[in-house]
């Protein structure tokens, strides 16, 4: 590419610090990516931006892929192309934008991270006594058994968990309520939790959990007590309450292999939402289909 061609790239990157005030991390970026775009010019012996056209960028897209870059990557750099392109049009020094009909190839849905049942179980193995101990640990419990958002779990009021049916009702997304079970140990940390409860909440708070001014405890600090006891724990990946509801969903399906079962604990409307975690269990699920189904290999008859 002509040297006269490549300074368009810094008129652009001052364009992006002056102008738009952009960042110094972002202009870095944009500048990059551009760059590489340059080089594929040099590579395909195109001296001018203008001589770029659709499939110049395609092929460009798809070289970078097969490099190894990620979709995500990919669709930052087309644009960042296709913002270049613009700047070019508004400066009359091309005649098209060559990106604007190009997409990058769709991105992979990331999967909900979980912990295996081993580290739970360490993850919940809290020692100690007093309220705050009893409380942290009937919240960890709780999370864990019956796979509740946050906002569920700190919404919920003192004769939500029924302890004699092992059952708590919850208000989920939109108000919808459901009822969910309630594992042994996650009652027995709720009625240990009870019994210290008059230590720390006010007279008149139906909140179940309370924090230590004895008001309904906050999200955020449930974020804070699950933090805190990861760390304590030494569970080596960063712990958050939806974790637990991971966590609680992946175990399941694995167990019973009952997806709308768990979409209904889950209290997902579209059971589409729940299926990404059938992409966790895959490989089991796989193992499994070798293993039972009649037709799954073709023996060897030799």
């Amino acid at each position: 590419m002509l040297d006269a061609e490549s300074a368009w790239i810094e008129r652009f990157v001052r364009h992006l610090a002056y102008e738009r005030r952009l960042s110094d991390l972002t202009c870095k970026h944009y500048r990059r990516d551009l760059s590489g775009l340059a080089k594929y010019c040099d590579e395909q012996s195109l001296p001018r931006w203008e001589s770029l056209n659709d499939d110049h960028i395609r092929a460009f897209a798809a070289q970078t892929y097969r490099r190894g870059l990620s979709s995500r990557s990919i669709q930052r750099q087309l644009s960042a192309a296709r913002t270049f392109f613009r700047y070019l049009l508004r400066e009359r020094h091309v005649k098209k934008n060559p990106v604007l009909e190009i997409r990058a190839p769709k991105a992979g849905k990331r999967l909900p991270e979980n912990l295996d049942a081993d580290r739970m179980a360490r993850l919940l193995d809290i020692k100690g006594e007093g309220p705050l101990v009893a409380r942290d640990r009937a919240i960890l419990e709780l999370l864990y058994s019956s796979g509740l958002r946050l906002a569920e779990l700190t919404g919920l009021n003192l004769g939500d968990v029924d302890r004699a049916d092992a059952t708590v009702a919850v208000t989920g997304k939109g108000g919808k309520d459901r009822i969910i079970p309630v594992g042994r140990f996650a009652l027995e940390a709720v009625t240990a939790w009870l019994k210290e409860r008059p230590a720390l909440a006010g007279a008149d708070e139906t909140a179940l959990f309370v924090s230590n001014r004895g008001t309904r405890i906050s999200p955020r600090s449930v974020q804070a007590r699950v933090d805190h006891w990861a760390k304590k724990q030494g569970i080596d990946i960063r712990v958050y309450p939806h974790l637990f509801r991971h966590s609680f969903a992946t175990h399941l399906l694995e167990s019973s292999h009952d997806l709308r079962g768990v979409q209904e604990l889950l209290g997902h409307a579209n059971i589409s939402t729940t299926q990404v975690y059938t992409h966790l269990d895959f490989q089991h699920l796989a193992q499994i289909y070798d293993q039972t189904h009649p037709r799954a290999r073709i023996k060897n008859k030799r």
